[in-house]
C-alpha cells in the first residue's frame, strides 16, 4: 500500500512537472476531511528516493534475514528514519481499532438494539446487511416473519404494514401471506464482499477531487463494495459496469423481500475460518422460530488454495479439510436457520484466466511511464509474501496448473456434500464458479477477458463480472432449482402502488 501511494506521488510529480512536494500537497487536497492525515506520513519524500526507498526506510516494508529485499523498481540506494506503525497517527488510531472491532466480530459497530442490523451504513452496517428500520427496537429488524401482520408497525422493516381501509385488511396479510418470502445471506470471501480499489486512486491522469470523494466511505467497508455485490447489492454502481444481485432479482420476485439480505463475508475468507460462526455471537442473524427461511450462498471461491507463502502448495487446504470445515458449518447452519431455507455451496475459481489475461498488460501504476506490468507486480507481491494468490498470480506454470488441480479437488468435495449430505432445516445445491460462462457472455457482448479483473490488485472479479455472474446463477436456480427461489408473487405492482402513495422509499 505505501509503495502504491508514494508511486502516485512521484508521479503527480513528473505529470504536473512540479516537486514532490507540490505534488503531495496536490495529493492532500483530493483526500477529504481528516483522511489528509495520511499525507502527513509522506513529508520526506524527495527526487532521490523511488517509492521502495521511502516504504523501507518508514519500516512499512521490511526485509527479513536471508531474504531478498522486495522491490517494485530498481533497487534503492538512499533509506532515511521514519515510524514503524501507522496506527500511531491521531485519527487513524481510533479508525484502526473501529476496523479491527468489525472486522473480528462482522457485526455493525453501529447498532443501538444489538440485533445485528444497523441505520449506519459502513463499519458493516446497511451496506452488508438489510438497513434497520427501527434501531431502538431488537423485535424489528429485516427478515423476520411480520408480528400480528404488521397491522401498527413494520416489524420487517419490507415497508408493508398498516391496514387497508377500503377492507380492513392488513396490507402485509393482503400481499404477503403464503408468498414464499425469503432473504439471502452470503458467506464469503474477499470476491463475495466485493472488494475493490478505484483505479482512479492509482492513475494520475484520472485524479481529482471527485476521484477521492469515496475514500472514507471505502476505508469504513474494509475496501469493499458490498452494496454492489453479486449477491447482496442493492445501489446504483458508481465503480463501473452495473449492478446486478441475487436479492435484487429475489425482490423483483416477491416485493416483500425487501431488505432481507446479509453479506457475512471477510477479506481473507477460507472455509476453515466458517468456524467463527460457532461463536455465540455469531454474525449470521437469523432466528428459527421468528425468521423467513433463507437462502445462504456459500462462496469461498479462492483462499482454500491462495496464499502468500513461498511453500504455496503445503499451505492449501486439502480435500479432507475442506470436507470436515464444511460439513462442520453446514451442522451450525442447521442450528440457526429456519425450516424450509436452501444453501447453495459454489466451486472455486480456476484462477489461471489471471495470468493469461494480465500478465503482460500494464497495471494502473505503469500507464504513464510504461514500466510496471502486472507480472512485475504479482512478483513484488509474492517477495512481499502478501501475495492474494501466489499459486496463480506467478509465472511458473507448473504451480499454476497445480494450484487449479487442488481447486478442482475441493470443489468436487463441494459437490459431492451436496449429493450425499442431508440436514432438517434446509437442503444443499451445488454450482461451478461461473468464469468461463461469465467470459463467454462479456465476449459476445463485444467485450475482453481483462475487463472482468479488477484492475489496481489484478485479483477479483470486477463489477462487469458480478453483474454478469448474477445472470448466469439465476438462470441455472431458475431452470434447475425453481424451489430455491421462491414463487412469484402477484401482487407486486400492487405493493408499489400503496408504498409510493405512502411516501415510501
Amino acid at each position: 500500500g505505501c509503495v502504491l501511494v508514494v508511486s502516485v506521488v512521484e508521479q503527480l510529480a513528473q505529470l504536473h512537472n512540479s516537486t514532490v512536494k507540490a505534488a503531495l500537497e496536490r495529493l492532500c487536497n483530493y483526500i477529504p476531511g481528516k483522511c489528509q492525515i495520511i499525507c502527513h506520513m509522506l513529508c520526506c519524500i524527495d527526487r532521490e528516493m523511488n517509492a521502495d526507498v521511502v516504504c523501507h526506510s518508514l519500516k512499512l516494508c521490511k526485509q527479513d534475514p536471508g531474504q531478498p529485499l522486495c522491490h517494485l523498481y530498481p533497487p534503492p540506494q538512499k533509506s532515511i528514519a521514519g515510524f514503524s506503525n501507522v496506527c500511531a497517527f491521531p485519527v487513524l488510531d481510533k479508525l484502526c481499532e473501529k476496523i479491527k472491532y468489525v472486522i473480528r466480530n462482522k457485526l455493525p459497530f453501529e447498532d443501538f438494539d444489538g440485533d445485528k442490523f444497523s441505520t449506519f451504513p459502513t463499519l458493516r452496517g446497511y451496506h452488508w446487511r438489510g438497513r434497520d428500520c427501527n434501531d431502538k427496537n431488537a423485535t424489528v429488524y429485516p427478515g423476520r416473519r411480520p408480528d400480528n401482520w404488521d397491522v401498527n408497525n413494520d416489524s420487517n422493516c419490507n415497508g408493508i404494514w398498516g391496514v387497508d381501509p377500503k377492507d380492513g385488511i392488513p396490507y402485509e396479510e393482503k400481499f404477503c401471506k403464503g408468498a414464499d418470502s425469503r432473504g439471502v445471506v452470503l458467506l464469503g470471501d474477499s470476491a463475495g464482499a466485493h472488494f475493490h480499489i478505484p483505479p482512479e486512486w492509482m492513475t494520475v491522469t484520472q485524479m481529482s477531487v471527485k476521484a477521492f470523494a469515496n475514500l472514507p466511505m471505502a476505508f469504513s467497508d474494509e475496501l469493499d463494495w458490498p452494496q454492489f455485490s453479486e449477491f447482496t447489492g442493492f445501489l446504483n454502481s458508481t465503480i463501473g459496469g452495473w449492478t446486478d444481485s441475487l436479492y435484487l432479482r429475489l425482490r423483483r420476485r416477491n416485493r416483500c423481500n425487501h431488505r432481507d439480505l446479509q453479506n457475512i463475508s471477510q477479506n481473507g475468507m477460507l472455509s476453515i475460518f466458517t468456524s467463527f460462526f460457532k461463536k455465540k455471537n455469531s454474525g449470521l442473524a437469523r432466528n428459527q422460530l421468528l425468521d423467513n427461511p433463507t437462502i445462504v450462498v456459500y462462496a469461498t471461491i479462492g483462499n482454500d488454495v491462495c496464499n502468500g507463502e513461498r511453500d504455496t502448495l503445503a499451505h492449501m487446504t486439502t480435500p479432507k479439510q475442506m470436507l470436515s470445515n464444511v460439513v462442520q458449518a453446514l451442522q451450525f447452519l442447521n442450528t440457526r436457520l429456519p425450516k424450509g431455507s436452501h444453501v447453495i455451496l459454489t466451486g472455486l475459481v480456476d484462477g489461471r484466466f489471471l495470468w493469461d489475461n494480465l500478465h503482460d498488460r500494464y497495471h494502473p501504476l505503469g500507464q504513464l511511464n510504461k514500466d510496471v506490468t502486472y507480472s512485475q507486480l504479482y512478483s513484488f507481491l509474492n517477495c512481499l509474501q502478501v501475495s492474494p494468490c501466489s499459486g496463480w498470480l506467478t509465472s511458473n506454470e507448473t504451480l499454476r496448473n497445480l494450484t487449479s488441480e487442488r481447486a478442482s479437488q475441493l470443489s468436487n468435495v463441494l459437490k459431492e456434500i451436496a449429493r450425499s449430505e442431508k440436514f432438517s432445516n434446509f437442503d444443499i445445491f451445488y454450482m461451478d464458479f461461473p468464469l468461463r460462462q461469465t467470459a463467454e457472455q462479456w465476449r459476445r457482448m463485444g467485450g475482453q477477458p481483462w475487463q472482468l479483473i479488477e484492475p489496481v490488485d489484478g485479483f477479483h472479479p470486477s463489477q462487469i463480472a458480478a453483474a454478469l455472474g448474477t445472470s448466469i446463477t439465476w438462470q441455472k436456480a431458475l431452470h434447475e432449482w425453481p424451489q430455491v427461489l421462491g414463487k412469484e408473487n402477484p401482487f407486486n405492482s400492487q405493493i408499489e402502488a400503496v408504498f409510493q402513495d405512502q411516501g415510501g422509499h
